[in-house]
């Protein structure tokens, strides 16, 4: 009888990828990224343990919200403070900080303890095309 796989962490190598979300709806490229993060691409996935690999969102201003999400969504969050509820429509944060509105997304599909906090420190995102990881060599995910 066989046993089953588990992978140990350290023991893959971590790529880096590029997703382009040019086009295409916030939640999609997010739930994507997500399941690059977790490593869920890979045949060796093993649920609590890091497998992930890092990657590059491009294109973060040009993500579209489907329906009536970009005037009728919004961002709430709060200081701590009594009556510190602060609301942000989407329209005016994918207008002013579309990085943080696609952070947020993605955080949102990622396990809620400490291997998603630190999965969530291999993303970066970018308002444009351009980015600053060309010494990463990433590749293009196509998946």
């Amino acid at each position: 009888m066989k046993d089953t796989y588990l992978a140990k962490a350290g023991q893959t190598e971590a790529k880096w990828y590029i997703v382009d979300a040019a086009d295409i709806p916030l939640g999609r490229t997010a739930a994507k990224v997500a399941s690059i993060l977790r490593g869920k691409h890979r045949p060796e996935f093993t649920p609590n343990v890091d497998l992930g690999d890092h990657v590059i969102v491009i294109n973060a201003e040009k993500a579209v919200l489907t329906g009536n999400k970009l005037k009728n969504k919004i961002y709430y969050r709060h200081t701590g403070y009594i009556g510190g509820l602060k609301a942000v429509p989407y329209e005016k944060l994918m207008a002013e900080n579309p990085e943080k509105a696609m952070m947020l997304a993605i955080k949102g599909m990622l396990p809620h303890n400490s291997l998603g906090r630190k999965m969530i420190t291999k993303v970066r995102i970018y308002k444009g095309a351009e980015h600053e990881n060309q010494a990463q060599k990433p590749e293009v995910y196509n998946g």
